[in-house]
């Protein structure tokens, strides 16, 4: 169904968001032109922002990769998960006891931020899910026990997996799908890709209107539809999760279908 998209004509746009894992990089190394991509597109003029689902590392930690890999970027031009959920929980919990199911980095950003962390689950105002490779059933207990004493519920992400070289690693999904199955509880908030808040948190970031963005990525469920939502364009780069034969099945029909980051330029 999508597949006629790839014959649109690329037009250029005042700024260019791009997921990262499968996106522009796999594990340690740049994807094909993507580096010579996101190069010129800076010799251009355009904004080159960068978003990711995966709170596994800090906005900072995100930045330092790039510049190893090739591609220098402030801190200031990633935003993912962890600081979204931040920026979400400061609005409408301040101060508020968490328990987060959830790896250090993402509870390093959440305390410093000035939320409490606790396993007591009696005083757990909510339960924040995430992509977690620590996940035990112990945290499933306190996330349990506290959800049945009243706690909230909300996730930074609900991707299915995170891709690395050669498969992929169950991603926060799965502590999702856990926790709602034993408590009967459905999540009340995922504020990652594609929800609102990560679209308003990146528009917010570039100060443009979003026609004048696309959004670029390797899923259809996230990466696009959250551009189109939004009124980004949205492209499916076939980098990572998904194939040109899964994106035909879709009933999300991406602007354009790229084989490689280089398509993107402006003829």
């Amino acid at each position: 169904m999508a597949q006629s998209t790839v014959k649109m004509m690329m037009r250029e746009f005042d700024a260019y968001i791009f997921d990262l894992d499968g996106t522009v990089y796999l594990g340690e190394a740049l994807l094909p032109n993507a580096g010579e991509t996101i190069t010129r597109l800076r010799e251009m003029g355009k904004r080159t922002v960068f978003l990711s689902n995966n709170p596994t590392k800090t906005r900072e930690e995100y930045a330092q990769k790039l510049t190893r890999l090739g591609l220098p970027t402030p801190d200031s031009d990633v935003i993912n998960s962890s600081y979204v959920m931040v920026d979400f929980l400061q609005r409408r919990m301040p101060g508020a006891k968490l328990f987060v199911v959830g790896e250090q980095s993402l509870r390093d950003e959440l305390t410093k931020a000035g939320f409490t962390l606790t396993d007591n689950a009696s005083e757990v105002d909510a339960v924040i899910a995430s992509f977690d490779r620590t996940f035990e059933y112990r945290k499933l207990q306190i996330a349990f026990d506290a959800i049945r004493h009243g706690a909230r519920f909300f996730a930074t992400n609900a991707d299915r997996y995170c891709p690395v070289p050669g498969g992929g690693e169950p991603d926060a999904a799965a502590m999702i799908a856990a926790i709602e199955a034993c408590t009967d509880t459905k999540i009340e908030a995922v504020v990652g890709k594609p929800s609102a808040y990560m679209a308003e948190a990146i528009l917010g970031l570039l100060d443009l209107p979003a026609e004048r963005c696309i959004m670029t990525g390797d899923r259809l469920e996230t990466d696009v539809l959250m551009g189109l939502n939004a009124g980004m364009a949205g492209a499916l780069t076939l980098t990572g999760a998904t194939s040109e034969a899964m994106a035909a099945q879709s009933d999300i029909i991406p602007t354009y279908i790229i084989h490689h980051l280089g398509e993107l330029l402006p003829i």
